[in-house]
C-alpha cells in the first residue's frame, strides 16, 4: 500500500490528476481493504469489455460520460456515478475529456477480459 508523506493530508484529485497527462492510464491514489481508488483522464472511445469477476463504479469528477451496453447506454455528468455490474459488456465512451474516478478491486484490468493495445498496468500509484 502507498502511503502519502503527509499522513493525515487530504487526497486532492484536482491536484492528482493534473500530474497524469496520458489518457486511459488509470492511476491508483487510495486503497480501502482491497479496493482501489484510480483516477483517469479519457477521451474518446474504448473497447467492448467486462469484468466477470466484479462490479466496477464510475465516477465523473468533470466532462460528460456515456457507457455504452448491448442493450442500451446511461449518461453520466460531473458528481454522479454509475455501478456496472459484473459480467456485463460495456464500454465506455467521451465526446470530449472526461476526469473520472474509478473504484474497483486491486489487479483488476481496465480492458477486462478482452486484453490488447488499450490495456494498462497495473498498480501505478499517483
Amino acid at each position: 500500500m502507498n502511503v502519502s508523506s503527509r499522513p493525515h493530508a487530504p487526497i486532492n484529485f484536482a491536484e492528482k490528476l493534473a500530474r497524469i497527462a496520458d489518457q486511459w492510464q488509470p492511476r491508483v491514489i487510495a486503497e480501502l481493504n482491497d479496493y482501489q481508488f484510480k483516477i483517469v483522464r479519457i477521451e474518446g472511445d474504448f473497447i467492448w469489455h467486462d469484468h466477470p469477476e466484479t462490479d466496477e463504479a464510475f465516477i465523473v469528477l468533470e466532462g460528460m460520460l456515456r457507457i455504452d451496453f448491448r442493450d442500451g447506454s446511461v449518461t453520466l455528468g460531473p458528481g454522479e456515478m454509475y455501478v456496472v455490474p459484473k459480467g456485463v459488456e460495456h464500454k465506455p465512451y467521451a465526446a470530449s475529456e472526461v476526469k473520472m474516478l474509478l473504484i474497483e478491486p486491486r489487479g483488476t484490468a481496465n480492458t477486462g477480459q478482452a486484453g490488447g493495445e488499450r490495456t494498462a498496468a497495473n498498480d501505478i500509484w499517483i
